[in-house]
């Protein structure tokens, strides 16, 4: 996994190999909204940020409206986005900040799985919190990948999470050994998992400031 800052994404976007998952780290605000994303997808369609044009799946997972070898996914959490960008396949990112969630725990009780819960119970509440994060944005980022959304159920895919690498052990209707997991380096306080149905690829981690 690379990771290299402050590099403009035009000259990153025409080196984006079909063996590799580009990841941006970028500012958001309410404010600017989709803006930064449509300029960083601009940058790898080679045409103005005006002229990106974006569609709803079936289930909300946003994509180019018109037909294109790139795919992308993005996740926004408090003032930091991340993107993701390949050919080939559909990635699924999902960034969530670190803070206190008093309902965390009730939410691992009710909807993940015996396995998922087991684990989280050995650990103190303080490390609870953060473990929960990195199983939850594993599992969003499996189902923005799948294009579908929560409804689909949280119970219907086991995450494993071992020594900081996260690992699909568990997928209703599919082989979770055709799956690839990723836990990024998000920055600041924020956890991040990247996620995509395909063979290996080589992950590669920007950063854009703000203008």
């Amino acid at each position: 996994m690379d990771v290299a800052d402050g590099t403009l994404p035009a000259k990153v976007a025409e080196h984006l190999r079909d063996d590799e998952v580009h990841v941006w780290r970028l500012p958001y605000s309410p404010a600017t909204g989709r803006a930064p994303l449509l300029g960083l997808l601009g940058a790898y369609l080679g045409r103005p940020a005006g002229s990106v044009r974006l569609a709803s799946g079936e289930h909300g997972r946003p994509a180019f409206a018109e037909v294109s070898a790139l795919d992308f996914n993005w996740s926004h959490s408090g003032a930091l986005a991340v993107v993701a960008v390949a050919r080939g396949v559909a990635p699924g990112i999902d960034i969530e900040r670190v803070r206190p969630r008093p309902r965390a725990w009730a939410v691992a009780q009710r909807y993940f799985t015996p396995a998922e819960v087991s684990a989280l119970s050995l650990l103190a509440p303080d490390e609870r919190e953060v473990a929960f994060l990195h199983l939850w944005t594993a599992k969003e980022a499996v189902l923005k990948a799948l294009g579908r959304g929560l409804a689909f159920g949280l119970h219907r895919l086991d995450i494993g999470y071992d020594g900081g690498t996260p690992r699909l052990r568990a997928l209703d209707g599919d082989d979770p050994a055709h799956w690839q997991l990723h836990a990024l380096r998000a920055g600041g306080d924020c956890v991040a998992t990247l996620a995509w149905r395909g063979g290996a690829r080589q992950v590669r981690i920007w950063s854009l400031a703000a203008d």
